[in-house]
C-alpha cells in the first residue's frame, strides 16, 4: 500500500469484523502507525477466513513512510467453531492441538512492540555499521531460525568481525606491495609477529565462513549447513586460502633460495583480491555521499600507494643492466641517488653495485613522484627519461584524470544533497 495514497480499509474486512478494529485499521493508516489487528476476509466460495493482520510503515533514509507492509497470518483455528463432523474425540484434541504448536511462536513474534521508535533506531544503527550489503530490511523483526553452530551474517559479533577484518586487510593491500617491490624480508621480530598473527585470523576468518549464513537468491537468509558450504567453497575459499597462508614466515628464512623467495613474494599478491569482498561490503555506503567522498580520499591514497611500489619496480630494474654490468644513468633511480648525494658506486672486490638511496628516501620519492602525477601538477624535480618510465607516468596521468572526474562529480553531487535537505527541497 503506498503511503502517499488515501489508504481505505473498506474492502479489507467481513462483516463480522469489529466495528472498532474498522476504525483502528482506517487510524493506523493515516497516522502511519504499526499496529496488529484480528480481520474476517471470504474466499471465493464465500468461506471465511479468519485473519491475524500486522500493518508496519516503512520508512526510507529520510525517515519518510513510503509504504506498509501487511503480514497476515491464518487463525481460522482460533475463530470457527471446534464442534463439528470432522473434529470428534481425539480428533478433535489433536487439531486444537496442532493448531496451537504451529501458531504459539508466530502470535508471539507477531505482537506488536510498544517502544517502536527504539527500535526503527537501533536497526538504523545497526544498517550503518553493517557491513554486509545484504543486510536485513528496516522492517524485518522476526529472527530465523538457525542451527546452534550457525552465526547469523549480520549479528553484532559478524559485524564487529568484519570490520576487524576490514582494517586487516587493508593492512595488507599497504604492506604486501611494499614488501614485494622492495623485496623485503621480514627480520624484523615484531613484523612477523604482527603478520603471522593476520594469517591466523585469516585463517578464522575462513572457518566462521563456513558457519555463517547469507542471503539467497529470492531474498531468504540461509542457514542450511550444507549449502553455506558449498556456496562458499563455489565463491570466496580459494582467495581466502591463499591469502591467509604464511609467505612472511617462509621469506623470514636466510637460507631461502632467492628465487623461492621472489615466488613467495609475488604470492603474497593474491591477497589483495580480499578487496574485491571489502568493495561488496562497502556498497550500501554508497547513498551517503559524505562517506562516498571519505572513500574516494581512502582509494586515491591507495592507488598512490600501489603505483608508488610499481614506479619504484621499474626504475629498480633499469638501473642496473645485469647483462653488461652497467649503470643506466638516465634512470630517475640514478638522477635521484645523483640529487640527495647517495651515488651508486662499483664493489670491484664483491663485483656489485652499491650505494644509492635508502629505501625510506625511495618510498618517500616515489610516492611524492605519484601524488604530483594523480594530481596533474607534477613539478618535474623527479621525471620520467626512459620509455618504459613514459609509459607508466601517461598511464597513469589518465588514471588521475578519470579519479578526478569521479571525485568531482560526487563532490557537487553530494552538495546538492545536503543544499536540498537543508531548505526542504523534494
Amino acid at each position: 500500500l503506498q503511503a502517499q495514497t488515501t489508504c481505505s480499509s473498506n474492502f479489507m474486512y467481513g462483516e463480522l469484523t469489529d466495528k472498532k478494529t474498522i476504525e483502528k485499521v482506517r487510524q493506523t493508516f493515516d497516522n502511519y502507525e504499526s499496529n496488529c489487528f484480528e480481520v474476517l476476509l471470504y474466499k471465493k466460495n464465500r468461506t471465511p477466513v479468519w485473519f491475524y493482520m500486522q500493518i508496519a510503515p516503512i520508512r526510507n533514509e529520510h525517515e519518510k513512510v513510503v509504504l506498509f507492509l501487511c503480514t497476515f497470518k491464518d487463525i481460522t483455528l482460533f475463530k470457527q467453531p471446534i464442534e463439528d463432523d470432522s473434529t470428534k474425540g481425539w480428533t478433535k484434541f489433536a487439531r486444537l492441538t496442532r493448531a496451537l504448536t504451529n501458531s504459539r511462536s508466530v502470535l508471539q513474534q507477531l505482537t506488536p512492540m510498544n517502544k517502536t521508535e527504539v527500535v526503527h533506531k537501533h536497526s538504523r544503527l545497526a544498517e550503518v555499521l553493517q557491513l554486509g550489503s545484504d543486510i536485513l530490511p528496516q522492517y524485518k523483526q522476526e529472527a530465523p531460525k538457525t542451527p546452534p553452530h550457525i552465526i547469523l551474517h549480520y549479528c553484532a559479533f559478524k559485524t564487529t568481525w568484519d570490520w576487524v577484518i576490514l582494517i586487516l586487510t587493508f593492512y595488507t593491500a599497504i604492506m604486501v606491495p611494499y614488501n614485494v617491490s622492495f623485496k623485503t624480508k621480514q627480520n624484523n621480530i615484531a613484523w612477523l609477529v604482527l603478520d603471522s598473527v593476520v594469517d591466523v585470523i585469516f585463517l578464522v576468518d575462513i572457518v566462521l565462513n563456513f558457519h555463517t549464513t547469507f542471503v539467497g537468491p529470492g531474498g531468504e537468509v540461509i542457514s542450511d549447513p550444507k549449502l553455506i558450504r558449498m556456496n562458499y567453497l563455489k565463491t570466496w575459499f580459494v582467495i581466502d586460502l591463499l591469502s591467509c597462508l604464511p609467505y612472511d614466515i617462509i621469506n623470514a628464512f636466510e637460507n631461502v633460495d632467492e628465487g623461492i623467495s621472489s615466488l613467495f613474494s609475488s604470492l603474497k599478491v593474491v591477497r589483495l583480491l580480499r578487496l574485491g569482498r571489502v568493495a561488496r561490503k562497502l556498497d550500501h555506503y554508497l547513498e551517503y555521499g559524505a562517506a562516498v567522498l571519505v572513500l574516494l580520499v581512502c582509494v586515491f591514497g591507495l592507488v598512490a600507494h600501489w603505483l608508488a611500489c610499481i614506479w619504484y619496480s621499474i626504475g629498480d630494474y633499469e638501473v642496473i643492466d645485469e647483462v653488461t654490468n652497467t649503470i643506466q644513468i638516465d634512470s630517475w633511480l640514478y638522477q635521484l641517488a645523483l640529487s640527495i648525494g647517495t651515488p651508486y658506486r662499483y664493489n670491484t672486490s664483491a663485483g656489485i653495485w652499491e650505494g644509492g638511496p635508502s629505501k625510506d628516501s625511495l618510498y618517500v620519492s616515489s610516492l611524492y613522484f605519484t601524488m604530483t602525477s594523480l594530481t596533474t601538477i607534477g613539478f618535474g624535480n623527479i621525471a620520467p627519461t626512459t620509455d618504459v618510465e613514459k609509459m607508466f607516468s601517461v598511464a597513469m596521468m589518465m588514471v588521475g584524470c578519470k579519479y578526478f572526474n569521479v571525485f568531482i562529480k560526487n563532490y557537487y553531487y553530494w552538495q546538492f544533497s545536503w543544499l536540498q535537505s537543508q531548505i526542504g527541497l523534494k
